[in-house]
């Protein structure tokens, strides 16, 4: 399992439960990595999604305990009530197809399982009331490769893939 996010120079992922830039490139890279693939989050991620709906061509597993699994079942998501039956749900698909993408709560829980982290790590302070662990000061966390700075949309980024040395079995 990995995760995949985007996050400003301080490890901040977001603000007012939105996204703090507008990336392109990053967006696409995002729709090509997950497409066909596994997308797990919370709830909150969820409704911030537009239209409160899953994402298109992908499975969606979403955390929430007390939502509402008819609901789920009509737009075309899976509920888990508990982590332990989120996990479950996770492990009835091949890992490498499996992507946490938030929120950070659920970024926080699942990271000890990540095997890899996909982080786009924009130069810029977004501002953020929401942060992701640091993984250059985390043990067992290293970065294994980043791109060349790329222009977005008036921002420069970077594509970095970090790997976990340990990474925790579900």
């Amino acid at each position: 399992m990995k995760a995949i996010l985007h996050c400003d120079e301080k490890w901040g992922i977001g603000r007012n439960n939105t996204l703090m830039f507008r990336l392109p490139a990053d967006m696409a890279f995002f729709r090509e990595t997950t497409n066909g693939k596994v997308v797990v989050m919370g709830s909150n991620t969820l409704l911030s999604l537009p239209g409160g709906k899953p994402l298109k061509n992908r499975t969606n597993l979403v955390l929430w305990p007390g939502g509402d699994k008819a609901r789920a079942a009509e737009l075309g998501y899976t509920i888990a009530e508990t982590l332990d039956e989120l996990k479950a749900g996770i492990r009835k698909y091949p890992p490498d197809d499996v992507f946490v993408i938030g929120g950070a709560m659920m970024y926080r829980t699942m990271l000890p399982y990540c095997s890899h982290v996909l982080v786009t790590r924009v130069c810029a302070d977004g501002g953020a009331d929401t942060f992701f662990p640091d993984l250059d000061a985390s043990d067992g966390w290293r970065l294994v490769s980043e791109s060349a700075p790329v222009e977005d949309n008036g921002y420069t980024e970077r594509f970095c893939v970090y790997e976990n040395a340990s990474p925790l079995a579900l």
